[in-house]
């Protein structure tokens, strides 16, 4: 039986020691030797308790876990959880270490602790009931239960009786302690000795100021405001006339499949009810607004004039030569993008309902896919059957090894704490081998520091003797003589001064040259921009004239018509979808599915049927985009023949003009 006089103060020990320790970072074996290291100013008895206690309490810390928690959930909720290892390793006393130690021995560590917090503990842990159900059960879950009954709750239901006495005893100090509290003499105050005011007239009360009445609260701070209403009724305004706009826009979202002549007949009522539109005069021309130019503005515009002229120029003189005219070619060239353009329209139509044809046949696909996912899924439902059945034995046959495997890990925790005393000895023995020979280092490392410092000490002295002897500071200089380096280029300060001043007199006549220079090209520069701005004015001119002839000849000319075109094999592709339509609706009858599935298949359906119809409207869009833009093309052509004829206009004018 260990023998300690100071128990609180090695409990306090073990439980400083339980809180540095972390499992993550550092192994049992680790934390025992460094523990051990610690501990060598105890006896041998006291550590090796200690030790035993910190390994019992790291061993055995899943079943104590399952009683401290459980005391801190029911009897021990107002305690701190900081004093939960103290719990656990009172715990673990009581359980494994009871019959070494003795109730006597366990009687002075439990009451050279806290009372209070020991006799509600033990209350709660040698309570009959708890240690055969639910203790019993828990434990019973980590070890094998015949194990558990017969080495750790039959002890403990021995020991309770007495532990009983023990907690009565903790019960009794606790109601019958008193506190004594030391008395000390009181110091009593005296008086100073004081001369006494003499009394103050009492001062005339003031008049009380009587306020004016206040104004009552208006009502209209009770009433809501009139805003509010007003906004209300144009929310309620709005919202109708947005319902009346999405009715009409949903009466008239299919206007564009209607005929030409009803669309011609819906135009001329609209326009008879509609009042005639008066166009108002704009007093100023657009064209006479004064726009301020920049130097890059002007000279990019005068470059572009000036090669404008130089092509039609070029023009000119291969038309002398005996050059043809470019009409024919264009015509030509319309006539092949007209046909070109049909082409291609016709091109989308097919491939549009190519892709219709595509989304039948991946629909007829779909179907034959589900028939053949149901055999699959009942294949797969036998085979899960089947495996259900090989798990649960294999299930049974594991649960044999575990209970075998428990066994043996028993039979090895009985020889564990052997082994422990004969590592902890060994290991002290090697600590102490170390401590010497780290002793015998340190005495050389002293030597040699005490050497260093003796040379450092003397190396200081020589060099404040040399600084202590005097030296000539002041030195006289004459700015006439030079350095007397032994160099070609040397020089006086005065001579140096002398030059400076030369090199800037230069420097200043170069600056005002340069400034001369400047002034006299920005002037050059402004009379060429005024040469081109004169020339632009009259280009400009021209070009007016020229676009009034433009719009004239555009009134005259009439757009011809387009006509619409069928194709061979959009008519086969059109047969073919829909065939293809009728074997779907065919074979759709005939599959027999769930009513889940059929609202998921039909869901599915009709979100494609969506998907195919913005395609077919987004490729209608496209083939009006094309159009149009057939249109612009020919548009462009005439407008880039109208440009050439103006300028060659223009040209013929200013060369009248210059002879």
């Amino acid at each position: 039986m260990v023998k300690m006089v100071s128990h609180g103060k090695h409990i306090a020990i073990i439980v400083q020691q339980l809180n540095k320790f972390n499992p993550e970072n550092q192994s049992v074996e680790d934390f025992l030797n460094e523990s051990a290291k610690m501990l060598q100013t105890l006896n041998v008895t006291e550590e090796k308790f200690v030790l035993d206690t910190l390994a019992g309490c790291i061993e055995y810390k899943s079943l104590l876990d399952v009683v401290v928690n459980a005391f801190f959930v029911r009897d021990g909720r107002y305690c701190l959880i900081s004093e939960r290892n103290l719990y656990i390793v009172i715990c673990y006393l009581a359980t494994f270490q009871l019959e070494e130690l003795g109730l006597q021995h366990f009687s002075r560590i439990v009451k050279s602790l806290d009372t209070a917090k020991m006799q509600k503990f033990l209350r709660f842990f040698f309570n009959a009931l708890y240690l055969n159900t639910w203790i019993k059960d828990e434990w019973s879950q980590i070890y094998d239960s015949l194990y558990v009954k017969e080495n750790w709750i039959d002890p403990l239901l021995r020991w309770q009786p007495k532990v009983q006495q023990l907690i009565g005893q903790l019960t009794d100090k606790l109601n019958n302690r008193t506190t004594t509290v030391k008395t000390s003499t009181v110091t009593q105050p005296k008086e100073f000795n004081l001369t006494v005011p003499k009394p103050r007239a009492i001062p005339i009360p003031l008049l009380i100021p009587v306020l004016e009445k206040r104004p009552p609260v208006p009502p209209s701070t009770y009433k809501p405001p009139k805003e509010k209403k007003q906004l209300e009724e144009i929310k309620t305004k709005n919202r109708r006339k947005a319902e009346v706009l999405l009715l009409k826009a949903n009466t008239n979202q299919f206007r564009c499949a209607t005929t030409k002549s009803e669309k011609e007949e819906n135009t001329h009522d609209s326009m008879k009810r509609k009042p005639a539109f008066r166009a108002q005069k704009i007093q100023s021309k657009i064209d006479n607004i004064p726009i301020k130019l920049n130097a890059a503005a002007i000279l990019r515009e005068g470059a572009l004039y000036q090669r404008k002229m130089e092509q039609e120029l070029k023009r000119i003189e291969n038309l002398l030569q005996g050059a043809g005219d470019p009409s024919e070619f264009l015509e030509w060239q319309k006539q092949m993008r007209g046909k070109d353009l049909e082409e291609q329209l016709s091109e989308i139509e097919c491939r549009r309902l190519q892709g219709k044809l595509s989304h039948e046949e991946a629909v007829l696909a779909h179907q034959n896919v589900i028939q053949e996912n149901k055999m699959k899924a009942d294949l797969m439902r036998e085979k899960k059957a089947e495996l259900m059945h090989l798990y649960a034995e294999k299930r049974l046959q594991e649960q044999k090894e575990m209970r075998e495997l428990v066994e043996q890990v028993v039979e090895g925790h009985k020889n564990a704490k052997q082994a422990k005393i004969k590592l902890q000895k060994y290991k002290q023995q090697i600590v102490q081998e170390v401590c010497e020979e780290s002793r015998e280092l340190l005495r050389q490392a002293l030597e040699e520091e005490e050497e260093k410092l003796k040379k450092r000490y003397e190396l200081i002295q020589q060099i404040r003797a040399i600084e202590s002897l005097p030296s000539v500071r002041h030195k006289f200089v004459d700015l006439t003589e030079t350095g007397g380096h032994g160099l070609i280029c040397e020089m006086s300060i005065v001579e140096l001064r002398e030059r400076l001043a030369l090199l800037r007199e230069a420097q200043k006549a170069a600056e005002e040259e340069k400034r001369d220079q400047i002034i006299h090209e920005k002037q050059a520069k402004e009379q060429l921009l005024l040469d081109k701005l004169d020339q632009i004015s009259l280009f400009r001119a021209e070009l007016g004239r020229a676009a009034a002839l433009k719009q004239e000849e555009k009134k005259r000319k009439s757009q011809p018509g387009e006509r619409p075109m069928k194709d061979e094999r959009i008519l086969s592709l059109q047969k073919k979808i829909l065939e293809k339509k009728m074997e779907r609706t065919k074979q759709a009858g005939l599959l027999k599915i769930t009513p889940q599935k059929t609202s998921i298949a039909s869901r599915k359906d009709s979100l494609q049927w969506n998907h195919w119809k913005e395609l077919e409207e987004s490729r209608e869009r496209q083939f009006k985009i094309l159009q149009h833009g057939f249109m612009a093309r020919e548009t462009a052509q005439k407008m880039a023949a109208y440009e050439a004829a103006r300028s060659g206009a223009t040209v013929c004018i200013l060369r009248s003009e210059v002879k």
